[in-house]
């Protein structure tokens, strides 16, 4: 039997219906996936507007300079990403290894310094690709989890040291007003232990020769690297406070809008709003008297037990963003977000990007990952948490 055009139609209509609910639905189940983080606290922060009813004090929450800063960072990152700019200075470091232990240095080591200047977010994002390239080439897959690993681990203690190593120490440097030199100074000791720790587990690995296959187009727009240079520079400068953020964004943004709008889109705005959902989540819970007494009853006691063990259950970033509203020590608080970035997989957004980029490389592994990334991570962190709380 004949359908009628309008019955045809109908059938076509309700096809096409049905392909873009499915499309859409498996745009969700994605996008929730690789943005968990932001999603819970989205839901959280929207949950917190039901118990402090909005009104104008909901503005003073949000640390303007704090997003300015980050995502300028961010976007004069992605253009120098574009530019080939991290991976060919890296891939020039890594040229010189001659076995999987010395690249397993250079590739941890290079991620521990670019985390120092470029978040530990932005640096995993930089060198964990370069990581597996390398490793690949050389057929060396089998060190992929424990230098992806020992990677995570460099990028999120490495930053530890200057304000603009972490997004955590960007708040905390920002909110409490913290001096650029007494900021390093009580992060020297975590930082230079970190080192040894990370350093002693890469020379583990057995000294295998192997040969990086393939090659390079090292050639690279020199005008525009300077230039980008150049607004990298300004984003630090905004950072230590010499530049006013109201006129690093226009700088920023504008200058990459017209040299490469490509890299604006490739800007983390989930860690952004991430970021804004936390402001707005900590700032309602801030102002709720029962939470209010608890969380300052326990940063009173011991802030850097406290803020260690927050950063397990909830990472580090929020956590500094929520603790923040309940105690002055500062110095504490910046300890215990940083090392309490090691640990488990959500003690941290950088190790659910190291999680990801494993787990879309290699197949059938995930337990294996999580089994050997804890044994480090919680080795890592008992054993700076016990030394801090030692000489607090």
């Amino acid at each position: 039997m004949n359908r009628s055009p309008a019955a045809h139609r109908h059938h076509i209509s309700a096809s096409r219906l049905h392909a873009l609910l499915h499309h859409t639905a498996a745009s969700i189940r994605s996008f929730v996936a690789k943005n968990t983080v932001l999603v819970i606290a989205a839901t959280l922060a929207i949950i917190s507007c039901f118990f402090v009813t909005p009104d104008a004090e909901y503005i003073g929450y949000f640390d303007f300079k704090t997003l300015t800063c980050l995502f300028c960072t961010l976007a004069v990152i992605c253009a120098l990403k574009n530019l080939r700019f991290f991976t060919i200075v890296a891939r020039k470091i890594v040229k010189t290894a001659g076995n999987t232990r010395t690249l397993a240095i250079s590739l941890v080591y290079i991620t521990f310094i670019g985390s120092m200047f470029l978040a530990n977010d932005m640096a995993l994002l930089t060198f964990l690709p370069l990581g597996y390239i390398s490793l690949t080439a050389t057929g060396k897959e089998k060190y992929m989890a424990v230098i992806f690993i020992l990677q995570n681990i460099a990028a999120n203690l490495g930053g530890m040291l200057t304000p603009f190593g972490n997004p955590q120490n960007l708040y905390i440097y920002t909110k409490f007003n913290i001096p650029t030199g007494e900021f390093m100074s009580v992060m020297l000791i975590p930082f230079a232990l970190s080192i040894l720790l990370f350093t002693g587990c890469c020379l583990f690995i057995p000294k295998e020769s192997l040969e990086l296959n393939g090659s390079d187009d090292d050639k690279i727009n020199t005008k525009r690297t300077i230039f980008n240079l150049v607004l990298f520079v300004v984003a630090i400068l905004t950072v230590f406070r010499i530049v006013p953020y109201y006129i690093c964004l226009p700088v920023v943004l504008f200058s990459v809008l017209f040299t490469d709008r490509d890299a604006l889109k490739k800007v983390d705005y989930p860690l952004l709003l991430t970021f804004v959902s936390f402001f707005l989540l900590a700032g309602n819970i801030s102002r709720i008297d029962a939470v209010n007494s608890f969380f300052s009853s326990l940063l009173q006691k011991n802030a850097l037990l406290t803020s260690v063990l927050s950063c397990q259950i909830m990472s580090n970033v929020p956590s500094a963003i929520l603790l923040s509203e309940f105690t002055e020590n500062w110095r504490e608080l910046l300890i215990g977000v940083n090392i309490g970035g090691v640990g488990t997989l959500i003690s941290s957004l950088a190790s659910l990007i190291t999680f990801r980029e494993y787990t879309s490389h290699v197949k059938g592994k995930t337990l294996q990952y999580v089994g050997l990334f804890s044994a480090f991570n919680f080795g890592f962190l008992m054993i700076l948490t016990a030394v801090m709380m030692i000489i607090r």
